[in-house]
């Protein structure tokens, strides 16, 4: 098993690394992406498996014939911008690392079985997580996906359109997802409430409901040497003060925003900007505490704007609700896992998704750092052997009932 996986990872570890910083660049519909998705869908067909694309450009992998009430594990490909190399790539190595050890078990599934990569996980290219997962159950209308644009400015149904997919087919697909029986998810964990715990693997209790906002602050461009200071409508200000608001209300709410995207136009050093565009992500242990510091990000936001000669509109771009994994099979995987503990998470995933149409769960493999969505992210080799026998356990159990 151990072998199995460590020649998927080395296979997959080179896609779409950037060498100036380590991490990885695999954007949604780029050359990076697909070379990644050709390595999923060889690997995958090398253990016999029939891979299948659905309208929304997730990818399938049938150990035999698709039918209803399955178990589907997987995860996804794409990262954030010089992101690690384990955060959604552990998942779907993993499942197919466990393939393997089905096999050598000689494990005989009694229900259809599929692994899964879906697209657009982290929304790095175009602004909305989970994309991918999204469409297919509904929850994003396919016209706003069509016309969701990346910085360049490059539609998400151009750019799905030039990796030889048709962007007019996209949208809820009650056939593919009439299929799910289960859904279970391995990820490595983002935090260290493991490495507190000392032991390698644990189980998902809840996802915090969270969202993005894009807050857009319009001033007047103008020459940073010769314009007073009295005569200024600098963007930048209600800006820096929104990022402070931020920090504020989530330190007194005991929640978390981040400002950590941020677009200045014209973006010269000795010019006053004319706008200011930045995204912000907000999460917090319930959706009451999560609105109530959403709105005192914002008013902060107006309040300076308006003191400031500027004018602000916001957007919510996404919003994802709470998130309780069903206990029944949490318990399960948690007991198959030896007991591993649950745990909280402020992190989206496609299991929070697909948990609106079938049960779902998650396993996390510790990582020592701490770190995710950086090129420091990591597990221990033996962690993530531990984490293919825990998924193979897993699987084992809710095939062959």
């Amino acid at each position: 098993m151990s072998h199995t996986f460590d020649d998927l990872w080395s296979e997959l570890l080179p896609i779409g690394r950037f060498g100036g910083t380590g991490g990885y660049r695999r954007f949604s519909w780029t050359a990076a992406d697909a070379e990644a998705r050709a390595w999923f869908t060889e690997a995958a067909e090398r253990r016999g498996l029939d891979v299948r694309g659905d309208r929304n450009g997730n990818l399938w992998a049938w150990w035999g014939e698709p039918g209803p009430d399955a178990v589907v594990t997987g995860s996804h490909l794409d990262s954030v911008p010089d992101g690690g190399a384990f955060d959604g790539p552990l998942g779907v190595v993993s499942a197919l690392a466990a393939v393997d050890e089905l096999k050598r078990r000689g494990v005989a599934p009694r229900r259809p079985f599929a692994v899964g990569v879906f697209v657009e996980e982290e929304g790095a290219r175009f602004g909305v997580p989970c994309l991918g997962s999204r469409l297919l159950t509904g929850v994003t209308a396919p016209e706003r996906a069509r016309a969701l644009t990346d910085g360049d400015g490059v539609t998400w149904a151009r750019a799905m359109e030039a990796a030889g997919l048709d962007p007019e087919r996209i949208g809820p697909d009650p056939e593919v997802v009439g299929r799910i029986g289960v859904f279970l998810e391995l990820h490595v964990e983002q935090g260290r409430a493991l490495v507190h715990r000392d032991t390698p693997i644990g189980v998902a209790e809840a996802i915090w409901p969270h969202g993005r906002w894009r807050l857009d602050f319009a001033g007047q461009a103008d020459h940073a040497g010769t314009t007073r200071l009295a005569d200024r409508n600098d963007p930048m200000l209600p800006f820096a003060e929104t990022v402070l608001a931020a920090r504020a209300s989530a330190q007194r709410l005991d929640a978390v925003a981040t400002v950590g995207k941020v677009r200045v136009s014209p973006n010269g050093a000795n010019a006053i900007p004319s706008r200011v565009r930045a995204w912000l992500d907000a999460r917090a242990p319930d959706e009451a505490t999560l609105r109530a510091m959403v709105d005192e990000i914002e008013s902060a936001a107006r309040r300076s704007s308006g003191g400031n000669g500027v004018t602000l509109a916001s957007y919510q771009e996404s919003l994802t609700p709470v998130v309780d994994f069903e206990r029944g099979l949490r318990d399960q995987v948690a007991a198959l896992a030896g007991g591993a503990p649950a745990l909280p998470t402020g992190a989206g995933h496609d299991a929070g998704v697909f948990s609106a149409v079938a049960p779902a769960a998650m396993l996390f493999v510790r990582n020592p750092t701490g770190v995710s969505h950086a090129p420091e992210e990591w597990a221990e080799p033996a962690d993530c052997h531990a984490g293919v026998a825990a998924l193979a356990d897993t699987l084992t159990d809710l095939l062959t009932r």
